[in-house]
């Protein structure tokens, strides 16, 4: 008697088998790199010439590099402000992203699709293009060189994407919880936050989008946070590989402190942010 097909599996059809070889392919592709490069970082020189697909065996196993990174160099500073810059930058785009789109849902006003239209706006034209009046901004406010400046930056940088994308979250909500919440003498401030534990999966999405390119950036740190006290996470790697280009074990040893953090942060929130864009922009 033949046996019954389990419910909701489907059958391994050639196409099926090329969409998932092609996926393997393009993680195997992703990741290849990075673990090469953590790989070689944790051994000798030689070895790393004479074997660099090689694991790390107890002949060719070796620290030095990274004991080289932290004594030459200023990593601990450096995840310190980057630490700082990117939770703050999360927390100041989620409130300011929150209330501003909850406040375009409820009160329909006559430039209320204008202002949407500026954020969307905001999203499609990129900060760097005004990074001279940015440059003269922070002077007359003498936030050069400061943690301050890339955080008033990023939060800007961030916020036309994150209301875009929080609007979508609060025009879901249904009319008649707000309603009967007013209806019991709450305030508009309690009844948004009575609707907020219904936005988690926006916010959630909110919080990567903004942790990635605040985490990876160059850019503003190289203007307006140079000074060795201020450096970001990347900036410190970029100037550590100028001036240790021929210490190898160092230079990937550095590459690694500088991108796994960023890996292991979006494969913690990878399902979050996928889960949260999906549904925000299906909506």
């Amino acid at each position: 008697m033949p046996r019954a097909r389990r419910q909701g599996s489907e059958p391994w059809t050639f196409e099926r088998i090329i969409v998932h070889a092609l996926l393997i392919l393009f993680v195997l592709l992703a990741i290849g790199p990075v673990l090469i490069v953590i790989i070689n970082s944790l051994k000798t020189t030689p070895a790393i010439f004479g074997g660099p697909f090689d694991l790390p065996t107890a002949k060719t196993f070796s620290l030095e590099g990274y004991k080289r990174v932290f004594t030459r160099g200023n990593f601990i500073v450096n995840y310190r402000n980057s630490l700082v810059v990117t939770v703050t930058t999360i927390v100041l785009t989620i409130v300011v992203s929150t209330l501003a789109a909850f406040a375009l849902v409820e009160y329909r006003v006559r430039i209320t699709s204008l202002i949407g239209g500026l954020f969307v706006l905001g999203i499609m034209l990129p900060i760097r293009l005004g990074t001279i009046p940015i440059i003269q901004m922070m002077m007359a406010w003498k936030l050069m060189d400061t943690l301050v400046a890339l955080i008033l930056v990023y939060t800007a940088m961030s916020i036309p994407i994150a209301v875009t994308l929080m609007v979508t979250y609060f025009r879901t909500v249904p009319t008649d919880l707000k309603e009967a919440a007013r209806m019991d003498g709450a305030s508009e401030l309690r009844t948004f936050w009575i609707v907020l534990p219904l936005v988690r999966p926006g916010l959630a999405a909110v919080a990567a989008l903004t942790m990635l390119p605040v985490w990876n950036d160059l850019w503003f740190p190289l203007i307006l946070a140079p000074s060795k006290q201020n450096q970001t996470v990347t900036l410190g790697v970029q100037q550590f590989v100028g001036q240790f280009m021929n210490d190898y074990p160092a230079l990937l040893a550095a590459l690694t402190l500088g991108a796994v953090p960023l890996v292991v942060l979006f494969t913690l929130f990878s399902r979050q942010f996928i889960s949260g864009l999906s549904k925000g922009y299906s909506k």
